[in-house]
């Protein structure tokens, strides 16, 4: 698939998405950027700020399997990936697969259930592969995760395992609208009885599985430099050897934002990656993934304005 091929795909999936969505562009381009390469997103925001009509909508634009999971206290394991139930007809144990077996996952509210199920997507997110009683259930390619998260209410939920947050490609705060959307949201929504209720029936699917793949077989061909890639590592670098931040990224950071790069360069129509393209995606895609030191948050100081000073710090290539 050509260049501009993938562009009008994407163009494609803004159009139904606005259907029911007003503004979250920036949000948009993250999504599809991962999207495209293969990673997961979640996206932190308060309450009704659209993070799961956004969601819905998203999934409703393409020609795959969606499913939904509510994260709640009481939810088990095996209410995510499914058991194996003993069928007395035929003396045999048969697989009830769990909402995991899916290609979109909306995973809303995760930070709602324990982490002994936050840890039962671990292996799936990493791998595509869902373990069983032994036996391993490929997932495909096309699986994608995207969870939710409210910031800001503390009861009831547990915060997510460094290794869980470090499967997420994107971080991704989600705002309020400013005053000009929010006057268009009333607009759209205010005749609803409930909000977004049934609205991404609007939404026609216009990527195929076959697209998609195409898609991604020509961000492999996308061309990181060296000096790219260099850059790349100075920032993970970085983030482990300022005083601010206890322990920095990974080396699974660093490829995931070199992954990220060629797939935001293809999204703007271009074959090579370029400084910018770093520099945007570095803070949503490092943010969850450092520990702060106990002396930068007696400060005040927040993961954004940590990394965002080193971003500043760290020469680009020119």
């Amino acid at each position: 698939m050509d260049l501009e091929s993938i562009r009008t795909l994407c163009d494609q999936i803004r159009v139904e998405v606005r259907k029911t969505i007003i503004g979250h562009e920036e949000v948009m381009d993250l999504m599809l950027t991962a999207l495209l390469c293969g990673g997961h997103v979640l996206l932190e925001g308060v309450p009704g700020t659209a993070k799961t009509l956004l969601c819905r909508s998203f999934a409703a634009s393409l020609s795959l399997d969606f499913g939904r999971i509510q994260f709640t206290p009481d939810l088990m394991p095996g209410d995510v990936l499914g058991t194996s139930l003993f069928d007395f007809r035929t003396n045999e144990f048969h697989l009830s697969k769990g909402p995991i077996f899916t290609e979109i996952l909306l995973a809303d509210e995760i930070n709602r259930t324990p982490p002994k199920t936050q840890a039962a997507m671990l292996q799936v997110m990493n791998e595509r592969i869902v373990t069983i009683d032994g036996t391993d259930y490929p997932m495909g390619n096309a699986f994608m995760v995207v969870a939710t998260q409210n910031p800001i209410e503390q009861q009831g939920t547990y915060p997510l395992p460094e290794a869980q947050l470090d499967r997420f490609m994107f971080k991704v705060i989600v705002g309020y609208p400013d005053e000009d959307e929010e006057l268009q949201i009333v607009r759209l929504h205010g005749h609803e009885p409930v909000v977004g209720g049934g609205l991404e029936e609007q939404i026609s699917a216009v990527v195929t599985p076959e697209a998609l793949t195409g898609i991604r077989d020509a961000i492999e061909r996308v061309r990181l430099n060296d000096d790219i890639i260099g850059y790349i590592v100075a920032l993970a670098r970085a983030t482990r050897e300022t005083p601010n931040i206890s322990f920095g990224v990974s080396a699974r950071a660093s490829t995931a934002l070199a992954s990220a790069a060629r797939s935001y360069a293809t999204l703007n129509g271009r074959d090579y990656v370029i400084p910018d393209d770093v520099k945007y995606l570095a803070l949503p895609a490092l943010r969850h993934r450092i520990v702060m030191s106990p002396s930068a948050e007696i400060a005040g100081q927040t993961a954004d304005n940590i990394l965002s000073d080193l971003i500043a710090q760290v020469p680009a290539p020119r």
